[in-house]
């Protein structure tokens, strides 16, 4: 008898410092720091920035660990800029939450402005996290002056003397050398785009020149030139939140592709399973096109052709997925001429980066096609030269690449220090 009751105080004494101990972990968690985890789908997020502006939580590594996942995409805006949606996604004790705060930042913002744009609003965000937290007694807000306001809200499009256009010109310029070879590259590029709620306008011109000099080692020298150039026009209606119609055309050329000059014109039609509004997160489209093209070739073809007209069409599925757990985007094109089914080209693109369990995450990056459409291809055998420094292209009935990796990391689940010692540039190796 004597033993049962020893038995018993004995277990209702481990449950009572079982209790205490799970009292005291949760009294510790809720006084403690939000743990965070930043999932940034836009390559210039600085993680380094923002632990250093955002001090007042704890940053985790996975996000199985956080309490509050703040998920960030960026979509390009007609402008020029960018258009970021933050989404605020609560777990564990705080699941069931979720906000969206928005920023857009001008085509002539520097990485600072919009890394600073980002931590504003991420602090921003946090704020009704903190709030109903034991640090909310250390909270406060502060709303600048009129004057000091970092920027007004957009303009409307009533002050927009522009009315919407966007005009922009790039040039660039490579060089590469040694004592044996040498390359350069010139390439450059004007546009004009106009987009609207109703309207997509774009409208471009590019051009590039290359060339490359090789000595050989018993003195013979050797030169090699290639051009491109093109002009293409885009128009497209909305029509509803998930249909949309348009059409494109373009005129190029290009010594790779032994096209003196190719034009065409196809008007097309999209539908968008979820609308569009939710692009940020998710999409699934169905691009139709059909048109006609008309190519002019610089030496004769091995159809024995130099000039043709042919008729065309294609069928494009896209889908892309931004979610916590990662991002997938994908797409299958089936194209073929409407004169001759033979001539014909199947692409299949992949692009994933998954989080398969905490710490574990796996990237592919892959395209496949099949292709049955060279038309252009030049007749007779090439150079040794041109088939090496891949002047033309080449006779092939598939290409294919791929790339895939795993990572797993282990560890410290809290990152919140920052040491940037020994991160600076090391030049050549």
């Amino acid at each position: 008898m004597i033993r049962v009751f020893l038995i018993g105080l004995f277990a209702a004494f481990a449950a009572s410092v079982n209790a205490t101990n799970l009292l005291a972990q949760q009294a510790s968690a809720a006084a403690s720091p939000i743990r965070v985890f930043i999932d940034c789908q836009y390559d210039g997020c600085d993680f380094d920035f923002f632990r250093t502006e955002i001090p007042f939580v704890d940053y985790v590594r996975n996000r199985q660990d956080a309490a509050l996942n703040v998920f960030i995409t960026r979509q390009r805006t007609a402008a020029g800029g960018n258009a970021f949606t933050l989404n605020f996604i609560g777990q564990k004790q705080l699941a069931g939450t979720v906000d969206t705060m928005l920023l857009s930042t001008p085509q002539a913002a520097t990485e600072d402005e919009i890394r600073r744009g980002l931590a504003r609003t991420i602090k921003l965000g946090l704020v009704r996290y903190v709030a109903r937290s034991p640090l909310a007694e250390r909270l406060q807000v502060t709303l600048l002056p009129a004057a000091s306001s970092v920027a007004g809200p957009a303009a409307r499009s009533a002050d927009d003397g522009w009315n919407f256009w966007v005009f922009r010109t790039r040039a660039n310029g490579f060089f590469n050398g040694e004592k044996s070879q040498r390359f350069a590259d010139l390439s450059g590029s004007v546009s004009a785009n106009r987009t609207t709620d109703a309207w997509k306008l774009n409208l471009s011109l590019n051009g590039n020149y290359g060339e490359g000099k090789f000595t050989f080692s018993n003195g013979t020298k050797f030169a090699n030139y290639s051009h491109s150039y093109g002009i293409n026009e885009l128009v497209v209606r909305s029509l509803t939140p998930h249909w949309s119609a348009g059409q494109r055309a373009s005129v190029s050329s290009s010594t790779f592709l032994n096209q003196k000059l190719a034009a065409r014109f196809a008007p097309a039609v999209e539908y968008n399973v979820f609308p569009y509004s939710e692009s940020t997160r998710r999409q699934l489209t169905f691009l139709y096109t059909a048109g006609v093209t008309s190519f002019t070739y610089e030496d004769t073809t091995i159809f024995d052709k130099l000039s043709e007209v042919r008729p065309h069409h294609s069928l494009t599925s896209s889908l892309g997925l931004k979610q916590p757990w990662g991002s997938v985007s994908t797409s299958l094109e089936a194209a073929s001429y409407l004169d001759d089914f033979s001539k014909r080209r199947i692409v299949m693109f992949n692009s994933l980066d998954v989080r398969v369990f905490k710490g574990l995450s796996i990237n592919l990056f892959s395209e496949a096609a099949l292709v049955r459409d060279q038309l252009h291809l030049v007749k007779g055998k090439l150079s040794d030269e041109d088939i090496l420094l891949r002047q033309r292209q080449l006779a092939t009935s598939y290409r294919y690449f791929a790339s895939l990796g795993v990572t797993y990391t282990f560890g410290s689940a809290l990152n919140n220090v920052v040491n940037t010692r020994f991160d600076g540039p090391s030049g050549f190796r």
